[in-house]
């Protein structure tokens, strides 16, 4: 890493001097009205109640928001196996409205806490920060600073320095015109030249040492179709939304977006999932931000959770729809195709790496366009355009680690360090239950494209899942179906349907020209129709370049209820040939057996 700064701080002289990584030798105490933290030993004073070891190295992570919080559960792997190493105690900046979220966050990874004033009270040997802003001065103890997005590409209004970009903004990063950090580890040489532009005396203490997010993106990409099984994507696109907070984001200027994209777009063709900034969560709250999402939600798109979730997702992405948030630079840099909903107004500074990419691709006016923007993609020129917010990748934590170690003044363990791959996301838990479907029917061929039912599109026929359905769906309904219970407890005394016996009920509940299905299997459903003889459905997988995909078999029942239509006295077995997002799947029919209609549900 190039660093031309030791990490020891010279008595009165506001410089480090090589060598240790301590404080010269001092009180301990910040200076009263120095505004600077003061010169002291770095060593535990006796009686101080300092969460610490006799003999180990004290480390404190300050977070003001979750955002930051985020980024330093992030960094923590660096001390990782090092016995040398005390306690590490986090604690929480006053003064954000953002923070509300960070302690939770704190508790989920199970950390410790200790309350700001305590903090105060006593030195540390690092304190590992992701903002800038709050009373860091107040602190006692060497000062890395890392950034807490990617990019710097946004100047907010009302906050700083003019024009500044948020996170290099002098205003922030120096206390009477002295550095705040000891160290301040940016991302790429662009950056560390941006701010030498701005205040060479907050430049003297940077250093490259990469992005850490980006490479637990690269570290985890092996494990992209282990992320899409768990958000049940199948065959679809996934298409992620990202959003960053305050007036000139994603979610404020186009709040109907995610709605209008999950009504208007062929479910079986495209799954969502929206990335929210955590200041949007922490903002908003969890359960406002479902009340205000609820028809893009009931629509089946994902609400990505605000730490390592998102990334997962991002992973997973087969294009992303974004503002002028940073994380669209991790998906250029990850090569996925880019539309823009917005131009991030006069929050955006121009010739940022973010300006740059939403001045090359394709803006999304409305759904429809959807593909044509996501097409006009070109990889290697986005790509080449995020590359001036990363540097060092796969080896950020290894950098960390020299800098940091260095501020500790101990030699950093030996042993190899690299990004740890991100967790698998929550199984998607929301389905639509009923649909709105449009069917074509030429022959054995049957072209089907499902939308939710509140969409505002017309369609043939309502297909309902009566059991989680809204009564009046289920009483429009045309199809009817029951999926396969897959955990359902039974107690000593129960009751089941057999697939003949609910088939039966459903359509003498819902008389008219219906049909019902119920799943013997994935792959097997028992049918019934008002005039047809009982039937089973069996739904093969789409083979194509060594995979086999597999479609929603409620997709290819609404062919066969469509065809059924046209052909009320099947002679079966028959096989029909169901096209359902681009992709054919052999749908036979056969009649059913006894023992199939006396399957159990």
């Amino acid at each position: 890493m190039n660093n031309p700064n030791s990490g020891q701080r010279a008595a009165g002289s506001g410089q480090r001097a090589a060598g240790s990584g301590q404080r010269a030798a001092g009180s301990g105490q910040r200076a009263a009205g120095s505004g600077q933290r003061a010169a002291g030993s770095g060593q535990r004073a006796a009686g101080s109640g300092q969460p610490q070891e006799v003999g180990k190295k004290s480390v404190l992570f300050a977070a003001r928001s979750a955002t930051a919080l985020h980024r330093l559960l992030d960094v923590a792997p660096v001390f990782a196996g090092d016995n040398r190493i005390g306690p590490r105690r986090f604690t929480l900046i006053p003064g954000s409205e953002f923070g509300v979220d960070a302690l939770t966050a704190i508790e989920q990874a199970g950390a410790r806490t200790i309350p700001w004033e305590q903090a105060l009270r006593q030195p540390y040997d690092l304190i590992v920060a992701a903002s800038p802003k709050g009373d860091l001065d107040l602190l006692t103890g060497p000062l890395a600073l890392l950034p807490h997005g990617a990019g710097f590409n946004k100047s907010l209004a009302g906050e700083g320095s003019p024009d500044s970009a948020s996170g290099l903004d002098p205003a922030w990063l120096l206390r009477d015109g002295r550095p705040l950090a000891d160290l301040h580890g940016l991302a790429h040489p662009g950056q560390v030249a941006r701010l030498a532009a701005r205040s060479p005396a907050a430049a003297a203490r940077a250093a490259v040492v990469g992005d850490p997010v980006l490479d637990r993106l690269l570290a985890s990409l092996p494990r992209r179709d282990t992320y899409r099984s768990a958000l049940g994507t199948g065959g679809r696109r996934l298409i992620a939304l990202t959003s960053t907070w305050g007036p000139e984001s994603l979610l404020a200027r186009r709040p109907g977006l995610p709605a209008e994209l999950t009504t208007q777009l062929d479910y079986d063709a495209y799954q969502f999932a929206l990335i929210l900034h955590p200041n949007e969560h922490s903002r908003t709250g969890e359960y406002d931000l479902r009340q205000a999402l609820a028809p893009a939600l009931a629509s089946g798109m994902l609400l990505a959770r605000p730490y390592e979730e998102w990334a997962s997702v991002l992973v997973a992405a087969d294009g992303v729809i974004t503002d002028h948030g940073s994380t669209a630079l991790y998906a250029a840099a990850l090569g996925i195709p880019l539309a823009a909903a917005c131009d991030g107004g006069s929050e955006l500074i121009p010739g940022t790496p973010m300006a740059g990419i939403l001045s090359r691709v394709a803006a999304l006016d409305t759904p429809a366009a959807l593909e044509p923007a996501l097409a006009a993609h070109s990889p290697q020129a986005v790509r080449a355009l995020a590359a001036p917010a990363f540097a060092e990748r796969g080896r950020s934590l290894e950098q960390l680690r020299t800098g940091l170690y260095a501020l500790l003044g101990i030699a950093p363990p030996t042993d190899a360090i690299g990004a740890r791959p991100l967790p698998s996301p929550a199984p998607a838990s929301r389905t639509p239950a009923a649909f709105a479907v449009r069917t074509e029917v030429n022959g054995e061929h049957i072209r089907v494209e499902r939308r939710p039912a509140h969409t505002d599109l017309p369609a043939h026929h309502l297909a309902a899942e009566p059991e989680h359905a809204a009564v009046p769906q289920s009483q429009s309904a045309a199809l009817l179906f029951r999926r396969r219970a897959r955990q359902r407890r039974t107690g000593p005394h129960s009751v089941t349907w057999t697939a003949a016996g609910w088939t039966a009920r459903a359509l003498a509940d819902h008389p008219g020209p219906r049909t019902a299905a119920a799943e013997l299997s994935g792959s097997r459903w028992l049918l019934r129709s008002a005039e047809a003889p009982l039937l089973t459905v069996r739904i093969e997988g789409s083979t194509g370049e060594g995979t086999v995909v597999r479609t929603d078999p409620a997709a290819a029942l609404s062919g066969v209820h469509a065809w059924l239509a046209d052909n009320p006295h099947p002679c079966a077995p028959v096989t029909l040939y169901c096209r359902v997002a681009g992709r054919t799947y052999r749908t036979h029919l056969a009649p059913a057996t006894d023992d199939e209609a006396a399957h159990e549900l």
